[in-house]
């Protein structure tokens, strides 16, 4: 049923196209192949409850670190960045802020029973710009743009509406001088 995938660089592509021309052939999609033997109701397509899951605190930080180290990159004109030995991008940032934003207005627990909320979460990204000015250094942390990464990161996962993209709301921080 998947009909198409995402790839890291476009040398990628003939590979990834090769899997799929595969199984497609000629076919735009596989939107004929249904499985009849599945019964899904749609609330179940919104139920993000994982039997026997816990959401730790070190996985919250890790999504407030990574969105607003990607955010600050970002602003500075990478769109793609080494965070933690790992290459990120806006789609990493994207989950990120998607969790915390769901968490949020889900009131989801982390595992010791704490209410994950907004004044949380912003506790949490003052101690997280600390630990990245730490390990980056400060004259590197401070031509990073934190203040407006923390600002669009903010926006994006603490509001109550979801905004589609943070890039959306992040193009009026590109335009300002800097």
């Amino acid at each position: 049923g998947c009909d198409g995938t995402w790839v890291a660089h476009p040398d990628l592509v003939p590979l990834a196209r090769e899997v799929f021309d595969d199984v497609l052939g000629d076919a735009p999609h596989q939107i004929d192949n249904q499985r009849e033997d599945v019964d899904l109701p749609a609330k179940a397509l919104i139920d993000f409850h994982v039997e026997g899951a816990t959401i730790t605190e070190e996985g919250l930080r890790t999504n407030v670190n990574v969105g607003i180290q990607y955010l600050s990159n970002w602003l500075c004109g990478n769109g793609a960045a080494a965070i933690n030995n790992l290459m990120e991008d806006a789609a990493t940032a994207e989950i990120s802020r998607a969790q915390i934003w769901q968490w949020i207005q889900n009131q989801a627990t982390l595992e010791d029973g704490t209410t994950i909320t907004r004044d949380l979460v912003k506790t949490i990204i003052d101690e997280e710009l600390t630990a990245i000015e730490e390990a980056v250094g400060t004259e590197v942390f401070e031509r990073s743009r934190p203040e407006e990464a923390r600002e669009l990161f903010e926006q994006v996962a603490l509001s109550d509406a979801f905004p589609l993209f943070l890039t959306l709301p992040g193009m009026s921080y590109i335009s300002k001088e800097v």
